[in-house]
């Protein structure tokens, strides 16, 4: 079960938080894994967020990159033998966590437990324990209610709940959201129905972006998507015919749609800051390669944008 297997994880997490710089608690007998909230956190603790997101199926770390490219030194490598489950089952942030006031983006092995996404359901993905591990991307710890909500979705009491917790204006959930260059590949091929059982490897890059504000949340969540939309590369390996890559291929890239273009903080004003608005096949990255098995050929689309990073990233 990836939910255990990610609780051994967290578990190393939370009983030794102050080397990451974070800190641990409980709320109403939730394990509460803070790394950027009420603690400064940093690239480690963004490193573990990220595997915990992915249920430890994936290897991520920090790799440096060409400044003059993409305007900052360094970035976030992803590689997944398991892209379907690593990606699609665990990091997809396809729960909206609310409860009264509180309003996170959830991901991570929890979703597998409560299984309700239309995405889950497609790929057949999702399991029973008792204990789950989740990653709310917030600027607050989880109320109450939200736990038990949480709980309640996913079939378990709130002490089986391990969660992490960062804002995308810190370090650490910045790290953590630069993260998904394979898994925004991935979700786009499946939206153009393409058959991603074929898929087999993957690997990601994208460029880690200096954290906004505190609290300016609009531009925390801009520069991580510009990191994504304008500067991710992401190369993946697949068994099928070429001619169902060579019918999607223009297609994945972020530059297909017709919301490309902008710093994404000014495309999300235009959709009153409301994500499900916005054209979901913009979420995928600047550039895909795929290598085919099975004939031997490589099929590119798409390009990185310097200019547009430098606008999101240092202005």
């Amino acid at each position: 079960m990836i939910n255990q297997q990610t609780a051994i994880v967290f578990k190393k997490l939370f009983d030794d938080p102050e080397f990451l710089g974070c800190g641990s608690s409980e709320i109403a007998n939730a394990q509460i894994f803070d790394a950027g909230v009420e603690y400064p956190g940093g690239l480690a603790a963004g490193l573990s967020l990220a595997r915990l997101c992915m249920g430890g199926l994936a290897k991520v770390e920090i790799v440096p990159m060409d400044g003059s490219r993409y305007r900052v030194n360094q970035g976030v490598f992803v590689q997944t033998d398991q892209p379907i489950m690593s990606c699609l089952g665990c990091q997809y942030a396809g729960w909206p966590v609310e409860a009264d006031e509180f309003f996170a983006m959830g991901s991570g092995p929890m979703r597998l437990a409560r299984g309700r996404e239309t995405l889950l359901e497609s790929l057949k993905l999702s399991e029973r324990v008792d204990q789950v591990v989740g990653v709310l991307e917030s600027e607050v710890l989880p109320s109450e209610a939200a736990l038990q909500r949480i709980a309640s979705e996913c079939r378990v009491e709130v002490g089986g709940l391990r969660i992490a917790v960062a804002p995308a204006t810190s370090i650490a959930g910045s790290t953590q959201v630069v993260a998904r260059s394979v898994e925004t590949a991935l979700h786009k091929l499946h939206e153009l129905h393409f058959d991603i059982g074929t898929v087999v490897s993957a690997t990601g890059v994208a460029p880690l972006p200096p954290p906004a504000k505190r609290g300016d949340v609009i531009n925390g969540i801009g520069r991580t998507n510009d990191a994504i939309l304008y500067g991710a590369t992401v190369t993946i390996w697949v068994d099928h015919d070429d001619d169902a890559i060579e019918a999607v291929i223009e297609r994945v890239p972020s530059g297909a749609s017709p919301d490309h273009g902008q710093p994404f903080a000014k495309v999300f004003k235009q959709y009153d800051y409301d994500f499900y608005k916005v054209d979901p096949l913009l979420f995928s990255p600047a550039k895909v390669s795929i290598h085919n098995l099975r004939s031997g050929l490589t099929f590119e689309a798409g390009a990185i944008d310097p200019k547009l990073l430098e606008e999101s990233f240092l202005k």
